[in-house]
């Protein structure tokens, strides 16, 4: 068995700064860093492609809304062709960024609420998708398992991974429950494990309301800039590897 570790990192903008990007990267084997828009900006990208590549650790573009404010998690309306725009704007910015170093782009996943949006409406996931394979159609699609993100990737001609979170909670359709809800994110780290070593040995989890779900992925979502995020990677990772479990980026 084996298993991918991502985070969401670059989510600073100017002289602001948000979760443990260097200390959580010796922990991961993936990274999605914020392409300006509802994160980020030149600067922060620039010295987190840097940082990623000095770890060794593989990494993702995470285009959001343009939404600062909102930091990507407000509902917004695009029309198809300001979302693609937005898109192949965001991801070829961070590639730029990243092959100016010597490094390669290696997936791309969708940040907030244009996450959430595409994993439920196919015709939006097909957009983003159909962008990511326009600019490179070897980059991965990385989204969540089981849901329209992965089969618009797959119908577009590329690679996915389906992505499963540590720290949240699913509804019965298999989407996250929305942070509004209490309960929502998974407060304790032995819960969190608990629900990660489910879905990678038995292919399940309980949903929200106590039932019994099958689920699978390839890649295991570890939010930075939650509180016991650092003592969530490291004591996962090392349960992981006392069940034999590889921990590995997507494309090794």
């Amino acid at each position: 068995m084996k298993i991918d570790l991502n985070c969401d990192l670059g989510e600073g903008f100017g002289i602001y700064a948000l979760g443990n990007d260097e200390k959580i990267m010796d922990y991961v084997t993936s990274v999605n860093i914020a392409c300006g828009c509802h994160a980020g900006d030149p600067e922060i990208m620039e010295k987190t492609v840097e940082l990623a590549m000095k770890k060794g650790v593989a990494i993702g573009a995470h285009p959001g809304y343009p939404d600062l404010q909102g930091f990507g998690r407000r509902d917004m309306s695009m029309s198809k062709e300001a979302l693609r725009a937005s898109m192949i704007y965001q991801i070829s910015a961070l590639k730029g960024f990243v092959e100016i170093k010597g490094g390669k782009l290696q997936h791309v996943k969708p940040h907030g609420a244009l996450y959430n949006l595409a994993a439920k409406d196919y015709e939006v996931a097909r957009v983003i998708a159909q962008a990511i394979y326009d600019i490179d159609p070897s980059i991965v699609l990385m989204g969540l398992s089981d849901s329209e993100m992965i089969k618009a990737g797959l119908d577009v001609g590329l690679k996915v991974a389906r992505e499963v979170f540590a720290d949240r909670r699913y509804t019965k359709e298999k989407k996250l429950v929305s942070r509004n809800l209490k309960g929502a994110v998974i407060d304790k780290v032995e819960d969190s494990i608990s629900q990660c070593m489910s879905i990678i040995k038995q292919h399940e989890i309980i949903d929200y309301d106590g039932h019994k779900q099958v689920l699978e992925g390839d890649s295991i979502c570890i939010h930075g800039d939650n509180a016991h995020g650092i003592e969530l990677v490291s004591r996962l990772k090392e349960t992981l590897t006392d069940n034999a479990i590889k921990i590995q980026s997507l494309e090794v």
